[in-house]
């Protein structure tokens, strides 16, 4: 394998020959455990850490490499590396951190297409479908739904689904999968192409890690079951992780994922309710809440069945949530300020007295 088969191209390689970067070794992060990381130069892979400068300068935990990244690094031993810098990325795919408010995580970066993969037998949601590609056209990432286990509900149900999903999500593409028969696996396996990056996400138990063992035709990510007392999947993947299939597609598997809070990027809600927010901009009232003010033009297309009313409910609700991340965000800033001009004043009583 070599660092093409990784998805390494022309822009990168320009990158480094013109940022003197040239006498590092590059590789990709295939993959994260707690700031410990994985990185594949094709022919080997090293355990590698980052240096201590890149850890001080960071900002937030954004600051630091995640699986799919590209780095330049030091080897210091057959499998042993520093981490000194981070290419620049093509694409994100962050949430917000869970019990962090005000905080970003990033599920992997340079991902090309996002594989939503949502069970149909109890984890179908549209609502959560909505999130998701929310947060993918925020990256800039194509978003593919897998509605996966169709072997276990019926045709009816099935078609029922559908429908409400061409209803609320006009544009999202969908293939069916059953990974006990392999029904929809041939579809997928044609999807994928070879040099491209694929993030597979979604809840746990949804089977995600059996689509991806499907597709390398191994065994190598544990899998678990529904739980029968909660109805909810278990975390059996516990970190992200990159793999190369044997048609050159280049698939990164994540673990489970309950919570999925929405960032600051509001681009990627406008796109998904593109309608609404359209809409929204032919209202009288320019701050309209679309409840029952005066000529809102987006009641007036509920009430004649353009709109969906559960698609402009998700919508708000993914709005407020934004609202809420911004305004923590601008709460720490502040704090931050206030703390900075303290500790410059403590510094400069500092030299004063001892002057």
């Amino acid at each position: 394998m070599t660092l093409t088969d990784l998805g390494f191209n022309q822009g990168l390689e320009s990158f480094i020959r013109d940022n003197n970067l040239s006498d590092y070794t590059t590789g990709r992060v295939t993959q994260e455990h707690r700031e410990r990381y994985i990185v594949s130069t094709g022919d080997n892979e090293y355990e590698a850490e980052i240096t201590g400068n890149l850890r001080f300068s960071a900002s937030s935990r954004a600051d630091f490499p995640a699986v799919g990244d590209w780095v330049t690094m030091t080897v210091y031993d057959t499998d042993l590396a520093i981490i000194h810098r981070i290419l620049p990325r093509i694409s994100v795919l962050e949430r917000q951190a869970v019990g962090k408010p005000g905080e970003i995580q990033i599920i992997s970066a340079n991902i090309d297409i996002a594989l939503i993969v949502q069970s149909i037998n109890n984890n179908f949601n549209i609502n959560r479908l909505e999130r998701y590609i929310s947060i993918c056209y925020s990256s800039r990432i194509e978003p593919v739904l897998v509605i996966s286990k169709i072997d276990l509900v019926t045709g009816s149900i099935l078609n029922d689904a559908i429908s409400k999903l061409e209803v609320r999500d006009k544009k999202i593409k969908y293939i069916l999968l059953s990974n006990l028969t392999r029904q929809g696996l041939d579809q997928i396996l044609e999807f994928l192409q070879k040099g491209k990056t694929y993030c597979v996400v979604g809840s746990s138990g949804v089977g995600k890690s059996t689509l991806i063992n499907n597709l390398l035709k191994k065994n190598i990510l544990k899998t678990g079951n529904i739980s029968n007392s909660t109805n909810k999947g278990r975390h059996i993947s516990d970190h992200r992780e990159l793999f190369v299939l044997e048609n050159g597609a280049i698939i990164i598997d994540t673990p489970g994922m309950r919570e999925l809070g929405m960032t600051d990027n509001i681009e990627g809600i406008n796109t998904v309710f593109e309608e609404i927010y359209n809409l929204s901009l032919k209202c009288k009232f320019s701050d309209c809440k679309h409840i029952n003010e005066t000529d809102c033009a987006v009641l007036k297309a509920i009430g004649e069945g353009l709109i969906d009313r559960a698609s402009l409910e998700n919508f708000q609700r993914l709005q407020r949530e934004q609202q809420r991340f911004q305004t923590t965000v601008a709460e720490k800033r502040r704090k931050e300020r206030i703390f900075g001009k303290i500790l410059k004043n403590y510094k400069k009583d500092i030299r004063d007295k001892e002057l």
